[in-house]
C-alpha cells in the first residue's frame, strides 16, 4: 500500500473542492471550457494591482544584491516592519516587526502556529461551516478538532462554543470574512467570545488562543470596516497571506502576526521562527517579501466582487434559493433545495454548473459557489440553478 491507512482515510473521506474542480477539469476537456460554469475553487481571475507590477518590473530591471539568498527563518525584517506599521494603524497595537513572522501563505502559517503551541491531545476549536483543510492542519500536529455550529446567519453562536470548551482546549480558529459562507463575524461576536474565553481560562487555569485566519479581511462589503479580532483579546494570533487582497494565490506569500499584548510573545516568536524552518518552509519567498513590503496598503478593488455578489444573490432569491447574503469574501453558501447537498451538486453538474457540497465544509444541506470568476460564467450558471430546480427528484 503507497500511502498509510490515516492518508487513504483522508484523501477518501474529504477534499471536496479540489475533487469538483478535477470532475471539471474532465469535463471541460470532453465538452470545452466554454460551456462549464465552474464555481468550484476559490482562484481568483482578477489580475494583480497596478502596484504589484510596477514592483515586480523595479526589481527586475534593478535588482539589489543578494536579493535572492537566505534570509533569517522570520524574514526581512524591513518587510516585517512594514508588515507591523499597517497592523498598528489598523488595530492601533503597538505591533513591531518582532511580532512579525513572513510566511509561505496562510495555509503555512496555519500550520507553523499550530506545530508550535500544540501539545498531543489538545483540541482546537473550528466553527462550522469551516474550511476543510483546518482538520488536516491540525492533525498535523498531534491535536483534535472540536466542532461548534455557528448559527443560522453563520455567526459564532457562543452557547455551541462553551459547550465544547474543555480543560484540554489550547486554541479556537476563527475565519472572518469566512470560507465558505462569507460571513463577517460581527464585532459583538468577537467581544463575546474574547469574554467567553477569558472566563474560561480562569475556570479551567488554562490558556487558549484565538488564531485569526484573515486573508479576505480586505474583501468586505456595504462599507463595512473589518471588525478586528486582536484588540479584544490578548492571547490572539493573526495568520494570513496576499492570495486574495492582492490576487497573488500561487505566489505563497503571507504572515504570522502575534498580538503586542501577549506576555509571552517573545518565547512564542522564537518557537514560530523555529518551527517554519523545522516544517521545512525555511522562509517566505524572497522576491515576494521584497514585493509585498511596499504594498501593505494595496489591494484589489472589492467592489469587483461586490457587484458579482449582488448579482448572484439577486438572481438567486428570484429561483427561490435560500441564500445569506455575505458581506465579504468570494462565495456563497446558499441550502441545497433537497437534503441530499451531494445529490444536488449532481443536479447541477448535469447542467454543467460545478458547485462544491456543503459536507465539504461540515455542513451538510449546502453548497458552495465561488463567484471569483467571469461574469459570463455566472450567468451560464444561473441558468443551470434554474434547471436544477426544475429537474426530477427521485
Amino acid at each position: 500500500m503507497a500511502v498509510s491507512r490515516k492518508v487513504r482515510r483522508f484523501m477518501d473521506e474529504g477534499g471536496w473542492i479540489r475533487r469538483v474542480f478535477e470532475e471539471g477539469m474532465a469535463l471541460k476537456a470532453q465538452i470545452g471550457a466554454e460551456n462549464v460554469f465552474d464555481l468550484s475553487l476559490g482562484n481568483p481571475v482578477m489580475e494583480p494591482p497596478q502596484e504589484f507590477h510596477k514592483e515586480l518590473r523595479r526589481l527586475a530591471n534593478d535588482p539589489l544584491s543578494g536579493m535572492h539568498r537566505y534570509m533569517p527563518n522570520p524574514g526581512y525584517m524591513e518587510t516585517r516592519q512594514a508588515v507591523a506599521d499597517t497592523l498598528k494603524k489598523d488595530m492601533g497595537l503597538n505591533f513591531t516587526g518582532a511580532e512579525v513572522i513572513m510566511s509561505c501563505g496562510a495555509a503555512a502559517a496555519a500550520n507553523v502556529v499550530l506545530k508550535t503551541i500544540l501539545n498531543d491531545g489538545d483540541e482546537v476549536i473550528i466553527l462550522s461551516p469551516y474550511f476543510w483543510e483546518y482538520l488536516y492542519y491540525i492533525d498535523n500536529h498531534g491535536g483534535v478538532a472540536v466542532v461548534a455550529p455557528c448559527d443560522d446567519q453563520f455567526q459564532p453562536d457562543l452557547a455551541q462554543i462553551e459547550a465544547v470548551i474543555t480543560p484540554k482546549t489550547r486554541a479556537i480558529m476563527v475565519n472572518s470574512p469566512n470560507n465558505p459562507s462569507g460571513a463577517v463575524y460581527s464585532k459583538e461576536s468577537i467581544k463575546g467570545l474574547a469574554a467567553l474565553l477569558t472566563q474560561k481560562q480562569a475556570e479551567h487555569g488554562s490558556e487558549i488562543f484565538i488564531i485569526s485566519d484573515e486573508p479576505y479581511k480586505r474583501i468586505i462589503f456595504d462599507g463595512m470596516s473589518f471588525p478586528q479580532v486582536l484588540p479584544h483579546y490578548d492571547n490572539s494570533i493573526v495568520v494570513t497571506s496576499h492570495a486574495k487582497d492582492l490576487a497573488l494565490p500561487g505566489e505563497r506569500i503571507g504572515y504570522i502576526a502575534i498580538n503586542p499584548n501577549y506576555e509571552d510573545k517573545d518565547e512564542l516568536s522564537t518557537g514560530l521562527a523555529f518551527c517554519n524552518r523545522t516544517l521545512g518552509f525555511v522562509n517566505a519567498p524572497a522576491l515576494m517579501q521584497h514585493i509585498v513590503r511596499n504594498l501593505q496598503e494595496v489591494s484589489v478593488d472589492a467592489s469587483y466582487y461586490e457587484k458579482k455578489r449582488d448579482y448572484l444573490c439577486q438572481n438567486l432569491w428570484d429561483l427561490g434559493y435560500d441564500v445569506v447574503q455575505p458581506q465579504g469574501a468570494f462565495y456563497l453558501y446558499p441550502k441545497a433545495p433537497i437534503e441530499d447537498d451531494v445529490v444536488f451538486c449532481r443536479t447541477l453538474l448535469d447542467s454543467n454548473v460545478l458547485a462544491v457540497p456543503g459536507r465539504g465544509f461540515g455542513t451538510s444541506g449546502y453548497f458552495r459557489i465561488s463567484y471569483c470568476v467571469e461574469d459570463w460564467v455566472l450567468e451560464g450558471a444561473v441558468k443551470g440553478f434554474a434547471e436544477a430546480l426544475a429537474a426530477p427528484r427521485g
